[in-house]
């Protein structure tokens, strides 16, 4: 790949649209939850059915109850969606989806988390 292809998939890559959000984690043996916010909810969610498909667990806090359910009594669903501004900072876009989580957090004061 010559130099300048280089450079324009860099361009590319630094332009798109960066999606983040809060999402849940959700035991439907249990109904226990767990709320996390990301920069990436596409990311999270491959994660999570990736970890699904191969028999493991990539967050902690659901280690035990992945073991005695297995993955497939888990469900990922998005809560809320947060595009990141196009003259955002990063520092800011990270502060907003924490603001984002806490919220939810407080929307769902009433259920059961992990």
């Amino acid at each position: 790949m010559d130099s300048n292809a280089k450079k324009e998939m860099q361009q590319q890559y630094k332009e798109r649209e960066v999606t983040g959000g809060v999402y849940v984690v959700r035991n439907t043996q249990s109904g226990k939850l767990l709320i996390e916010a990301t920069r990436d909810l596409r990311g999270s969610r491959n994660r999570f059915e990736f970890a699904q498909k191969a028999g493991s667990c990539v967050y902690v806090k659901l280690q035990k109850d992945w073991a005695d359910f297995g993955g497939g009594a888990f469900v990922f669903e998005t809560l809320e969606e947060l595009t990141k501004g196009e003259t955002q900072t990063d520092a800011a876009f990270n502060s907003d989806l924490g603001v984002l989580k806490e919220l939810w957090l407080e929307k769902l004061a009433n259920e059961c988390f992990y």
